[in-house]
């Protein structure tokens, strides 16, 4: 691994694995995803000020009013989705920097991600690309849409909270699908995990999250 892939100091391993331990106190039990969230270095995800900071147990802004989610939602949200099992095809709905994509398509077949905002899925291309990640695939598009083009998913992640559950994102489940969505506004949020019938969906109500709203349109 290149030197700054594996960090000194503050992006060290050793400050990887004091946030793997808080982790694990927090409630993390799936020791996949805390192996992938121990070797991924987040550091590189976020602006060189702020690298001492990457290892913390929190939200950092990643510019045009987005964030990189803390690491304890990132491993929530993923122990969540695979819960019941391996999943060939996840869609993420909100790349950002990429930080959620890295964790993923190291534990499931291939990941679908979409961005809205163009110059942040640019700066994740590269920064997944400097990983050597190749089983993800990218589009510049609403997020509110999916990408009907490789549906249906085995698995959704979605990473900003809209008002309700969009009924697009619903139907590009398969049978048996999971989905993992924060649902509310800018004064209360739930996450939810959604899984798809035969007849219907099962809801279930997680924890109270903070999200930065689900946008529509393209920049």
């Amino acid at each position: 691994m290149m030197p700054h892939l594996q960090g000194i100091g503050m992006t060290s391993q050793r400050t990887r694995d004091r946030l793997i331990t808080r982790l694990s106190e927090q409630g993390i039990t799936n020791q996949k995803v805390l192996d992938v969230i121990s070797k991924t270095p987040r550091h590189i995800f976020v602006d060189e000020a702020l690298d001492s900071r990457a290892y913390e147990d929190t939200a950092l802004p990643i510019g045009y009013n987005q964030t990189i989610s803390q690491p304890y939602i990132v491993a929530k949200m993923t122990e969540l989705l695979l819960e019941f099992g391996y999943l060939q095809k996840v869609l993420e709905i909100g790349t950002g920097c990429g930080y959620q994509a890295a964790i993923l398509s190291q534990l499931v077949g291939h990941v679908y991600t979409v961005e809205r905002i163009l110059p942040l899925q640019r700066k994740a291309i590269n920064n997944l690309r400097e990983l050597k990640l190749k089983n993800i695939s990218y589009l510049h598009s609403d997020g509110g849409s999916g990408w009907p083009d490789y549906a249906p998913f085995d698995g959704i992640i979605v990473t900003a909270a809209p008002p309700i559950i969009p009924q697009t994102l619903l139907q590009h489940l398969v049978i048996g699908g999971v989905m993992v969505i924060p649902v509310g506004n800018d004064i209360s949020q739930k996450l939810y995990r959604v899984v798809r019938k035969v007849d219907g969906f099962s809801i279930e109500t997680l924890e109270n999250v903070s999200f930065v709203p689900f946008l529509s349109g393209k920049e």
